[in-house]
């Protein structure tokens, strides 16, 4: 949720979010005139419960005579409080809808527009020359790593099998990732897969995209789609201590998600599935160490994708492509040979005090006084990496080369068909 104080203060500020966002800036004002409402209604019954209180001491010391009178007047008070609360409920569950209606404020500098909107900061690399290039499913299968056909049969369209030195590899990623991590402060978690309602929706997940999410009939729970979810509720209704600095947590675990809407694009192969494996790096912070945390979450990306050897190139996500939490993101894109484009690998995103505020995630401040704290999530390896590592790396018979920081875990500099 985006900070009333933001709201009151600057609420054109927010209304250019919503316009760069594409969404409906008079749901700001709608915003407002609830919270006008939730206040004033919290105001009269806070002054009708102070009135009742002052009757039932007048009727305790009143005089027999004077007792019915002022037993009438308490009683109305009784039926005006009880109204009263009953609108106050009314007024806030309406400010909660409306606070919950708007997506996090952008960051200064955030292209507006939409998925197509993005801007490029830096490309690394040259694309490599490959006279007639194979994708990375009719490799993967030649080499014995991907077995699309028996994960189809065994849970159909999107699923697949990693199969021997394909399993070594995903497995090698996402080590190399922890690695490095871990050497950088993120202390490794491995989180649960299936989270409550409050969780999943704290995280903004349970809006726009909220078909992308598996539910579990029966359970009220839900399958996570990246760690970001369970590492965002690890601290919820918490007071952290950040007086050393940011919190950082690095989460490997399965994921999960639906691909609704995404019928007929990246049906081939693991580009987009319904299953995966993710290493998400995730930070809690002072609200004013964010901007920098985020810089430093890139910049591990960054050192990731040279250590796989791919070209890739830097972007600045459009305002209208963001998601609700996001204040600001960047994404990293790996050159694939065979599509000729660039295909997001990792993603970074600073999501300011949006999550910690739905969330109730504080730290407390030089004074001592509990604050609102800031969050931040970035991509360090996912399955998807095999696609741009197998294409990239493809030599003319056929065999790809591992990348060097690869090797150790794989066993073998070379993949060669079997």
């Amino acid at each position: 949720m985006i900070d009333l104080k933001v709201l009151r203060d600057d609420p054109d500020r927010v209304r250019a979010s919503q316009r760069a966002r594409g969404e409906d800036p008079g749901l700001v004002d709608a915003l407002l005139d609830v919270d006008a409402a939730r206040r004033a209604a919290i105001s009269t019954a806070d002054t009708l419960r102070a009135e009742q209180k002052a009757a039932s001491k007048k009727v305790g010391s009143a005089s027999p005579e004077d007792r019915p009178a002022l037993l009438a007047a308490a009683k109305d008070l009784a039926d005006r409080v009880k109204a009263a609360e009953a609108e106050q409920a009314a007024a806030e569950q309406a400010f909660t809808a409306a606070h919950m209606g708007i997506g996090n404020v952008i960051l200064d500098g955030v292209p507006a527009g939409g998925e197509d909107d993005f801007v490029v900061l830096e490309t690394v690399g040259d694309p490599p020359s490959i006279d007639d290039p194979k994708d990375h499913l009719e490799l993967g299968e030649a080499l014995g790593l991907i077995d699309m056909e028996r994960g189809a049969k065994v849970s159909g369209s999107r699923f697949y099998f990693l199969t021997g030195v394909g399993a070594l590899l995903q497995l090698g990623i996402m080590q190399l990732a922890v690695r490095l991590a871990t050497e950088n402060g993120h202390s490794l978690m491995i989180p649960p897969v299936l989270v409550r309602p409050e969780v999943m929706a704290g995280t903004g997940f349970l809006g726009a995209h909220a078909d992308e999410v598996y539910r579990l009939d029966g359970e009220d729970m839900y399958l996570v789609g990246t760690s970001e979810v369970p590492l965002a509720g690890y601290h919820s209704r918490e007071i952290l201590d950040l007086s050393n600095g940011p919190l950082r947590y690095a989460g490997w675990s399965s994921c999960f998600r639906r691909e609704a809407g995404s019928y007929g694009k990246d049906t081939r192969g693991i580009i987009r599935v319904h299953q995966f494996d993710k290493v998400e790096g995730f930070v809690y912070c002072r609200p004013e160490d964010a901007v920098a945390e985020h810089q430093r979450l890139l910049g591990l990306e960054r050192q990731m994708l040279a250590q796989i050897e791919v070209p890739y190139r830097v972007i600045d996500i459009a305002a209208g492509d963001l998601g609700s939490s996001a204040a600001r993101k960047f994404d990293c894109e790996a050159w694939v040979p065979t599509q000729g484009t660039y295909r997001e690998l990792t993603s970074t995103s600073n999501c300011t005090t949006f999550q910690a505020r739905r969330l109730s995630t504080r730290y407390r401040d030089e004074n001592g006084k509990p604050q609102i704290a800031a969050t931040l999530n970035g991509t360090l390896a996912t399955t998807r990496w095999l696609v741009a590592i197998l294409e990239n790396h493809q030599q003319p018979d056929g065999s790809v080369r591992v990348p060097e920081a690869l090797v150790p875990y794989v066993g073998r500099s070379v993949l060669t068909p079997a």
